[in-house]
């Protein structure tokens, strides 16, 4: 038997703010809808003709950008909201850790509130009795418990929503993004109450931003996407595609907003490259700022050399702005020299999103003396793996002089992305191994509970 099933369920929210306004509810309900005759201008979808059932037993993982559907289609199943067309149905009874903490009053006590918020959720006073121990406990508030709830932190209050819905012992658990209502021990805490949950055959349904927690505790994964059903399936197939569509979508946004950058980095138009090297050619064009390390976006130079293209190319040979720890790195550069030159120097810098310097190299530290450039040219910067944590970095490419003097520098001008599924910290990654003893143990974080 299915515990949850959704037959062509949508939600049509309208929109605030358009002339169309009924002056009374009379009015509203003498027009006979009041969505049905609104124009696609002042409705929206959030939920599209979803259909999917939850089998008995099974947890389902429901994951999504912002906005894509995610939570309304939860309280759809609670029952908070109400489908505007299809049909919602689930068997057994419902907690739903959505907006935990609703219905508490601010001026009466956390043990008040435990009975009134119990009895909410469909508890007797006598099941709330039984259990307001263990609920204290969970919460981790023994101290305060009898304290207004006025008085306590945004934590202590979203903890004791958690305990008090999690103790109802439902049929059907409905999860909304609520594992950072504690420090790391009481999401451990969480965690663990929903694997006893999953022990003992009751239906979750999780929306979370957590790949990491679908993969490892979902049976399986529907990923929603402007408010329609993209894919439902096993979890790591859906994480792994609702990623690469993820990293798609940043590589078009940091690829737009490089090219936005470097049109508004050229503040002073460069002239025609053959005219680059003439004695009146205005020596200011090629006076780089005070201080690198405090410098912003923006290019200098006298282009008697130009930069005329950067790609950063992957792996695969294409280029791009998204890339995984690890991987092999190419900053490929086309260069142009109107006439031929013998003192050059092409230098790379590498900058973290915080712009802190991680790593800067140029053909002379690497004493690789300039011989002649004329003409188109190419040049690669080739990096064997790219090991460096999850963060959005930046490079600094330029030719200059081997005393400084830039023909064309580009300050922080090109972006892109590292990805990894370690979430270590600092910048750099060191290659690395563990070794222990046998007096310590450890197993494998690969399962929840």
């Amino acid at each position: 038997m299915n515990a949850i099933e959704l037959r062509n369920a949508s939600k049509i929210y309208q929109r605030y703010g358009n002339r169309r306004q009924f002056a009374t509810l009379k009015s509203a309900l003498l027009s006979r809808s009041l969505v049905r005759d609104l124009t696609p201008a002042e409705t929206f979808p959030a939920v599209r003709n979803v259909t999917f059932s939850v089998p008995r037993g099974q947890t389902l993982g429901v994951i999504g950008r912002n906005g894509s559907g995610k939570s309304t289609l939860l309280k759809l199943v609670a029952g908070i909201a109400k489908p505007t067309t299809g049909s919602v149905r689930v068997n057994g009874r419902i907690s739903a850790l959505i907006e935990l903490g609703a219905g508490f009053h601010p001026e009466i006590s956390g043990r008040e509130n435990v009975f009134i918020n119990g009895i909410m959720l469909g508890l007797t006073k006598r099941e709330i009795t039984r259990r307001f121990d263990e609920i204290v406990e969970f919460a981790e508030l023994q101290e305060f418990i009898d304290t207004p709830v006025k008085n306590y932190s945004s934590g202590m209050y979203m903890r004791l929503g958690f305990a008090v819905a999690i103790h109802v012992d439902p049929d059907v658990l409905l999860v909304d993004e609520v594992l950072a209502v504690g420090d790391e021990g009481f999401t451990h805490k969480c965690l663990d109450k929903f694997a006893e949950f999953k022990r003992r055959g009751k239906t979750i349904l999780l929306v979370t931003h957590s790949l990491g927690l679908v993969e490892k505790f979902c049976d399986e994964a529907l990923w929603m996407d402007g408010g329609r059903m993209k894919l439902q399936g096993d979890p790591i197939r859906v994480v792994g595609a609702y990623i690469t569509d993820v990293e798609k979508s940043e590589e078009q946004q940091l690829a737009a907003g490089d090219a936005r950058a470097r049109q508004s980095a050229v503040t002073i138009s460069p002239d025609e490259p053959a005219s680059a090297v003439l004695p009146d050619h205005p020596i200011e064009t090629a006076v780089a700022p005070a201080d690198m390390f405090r410098a912003t976006e923006g290019r200098w130079g006298s282009r008697e050399i130009e930069i005329t293209s950067v790609d950063l190319v992957g792996a695969d040979g294409t280029a791009g702005h998204v890339f995984h720890s690890g991987d092999p790195l190419t900053v490929h550069l086309k260069l142009r020299a109107p006439i031929a030159l013998d003192d050059f120097v092409i230098g790379i810098g590498l900058f973290n999103a915080e712009g802190v310097c991680c790593y800067g190299t140029n053909t002379g530290l690497e004493q690789l003396k300039a011989v002649r450039i004329l003409g188109d040219a190419e040049a690669r910067f080739s990096i064997e793996r790219l090991d460096l944590v999850e963060g959005t970095y930046k490079l600094d490419i330029a030719v200059h002089k081997a005393d400084g003097y830039p023909y064309d520098y580009h300050r922080l001008l090109y972006t892109f992305r590292v990805k990894s599924r370690t979430k270590d910290v600092g910048i750099y990654r060191l290659p690395h191994q563990w070794a222990f003893s046998s007096s310590i143990e450890f197993s494998k974080d690969d399962e929840v509970g």
